[in-house]
């Protein structure tokens, strides 16, 4: 299912919330270093694209351990939609990734990508709902965000609390006949701290953040 942005997507106050609260460099560094044995030391970046690239709020994101910062193990690109009583977020693939390895820290690499470098992922994007001073986000249902991982067929499950400055989620593939868990932590989430804001590069809406 394919939405579109409207006046709405732009002006909504959760929307442009969540959007500034995501702009970041964040790390898990004091979970990692507090048990080193169960979590490693990651960063994720959530990089504002142009706002034209989508005509709505868009993001590139990268998840890459600490010790080898040049080779991201997840990427994606993210559009933002309001749907009035929720955040919609489109999830998209890079063709191919390698090229845009380093744009969550290098804004060269980032001016690189393109809508024609993405495709889409369908059945795999996020909603996200306002508690409070909190959003929580899951995968859209259905289980239908397909993964293979070790020779098996996983659907994804995805859990994400967004405050001003943390970021924690807990992903998971299930294998789709047995729900066993396949891949993912069986530690617990991932606690992350905003070590950067990046959400002066917003820049259609810079002053409501």
């Amino acid at each position: 299912m394919t939405i579109a942005a409207s006046d709405s997507s732009i002006k909504s106050s959760d929307l442009l919330t969540l959007a500034c609260w995501m702009a970041g460099d964040f790390s898990n560094q004091k979970q990692s270093f507090a048990n080193p044995q169960l979590y490693a030391h990651i960063h994720i970046f959530f990089r504002p694209l142009p706002f034209e690239f989508f005509s709505a709020v868009g993001f590139y994101s990268e998840q890459v351990y600490d010790h080898d910062l040049w080779t991201p193990y997840r990427q994606g690109v993210h559009r933002l939609v309001d749907l009035g009583d929720r955040i919609y977020i489109e999830n998209y693939s890079l063709k191919d990734p390698i090229l845009y390895a380093g744009a969550g820290r290098e804004s060269d690499i980032l001016k690189t990508i393109t809508p024609q470098s993405i495709e889409r992922r369908y059945n795999c994007s996020m909603v996200f709902v306002r508690e409070g001073e909190m959003f929580r986000g899951s995968v859209e249902p259905g289980n239908q965000c397909l993964i293979p991982r070790n020779g098996r067929q996983t659907y994804l499950i995805s859990e994400v609390e967004v405050t001003e400055h943390t970021w924690i989620s807990l992903d998971k593939g299930m294998d789709i006949e047995t729900h066993e868990q396949i891949w993912g932590s069986t530690a617990g989430p991932l606690r992350f701290e905003k070590r950067e804001s990046f959400a002066d590069e917003l820049n259609a809406v810079t002053a409501l953040c």
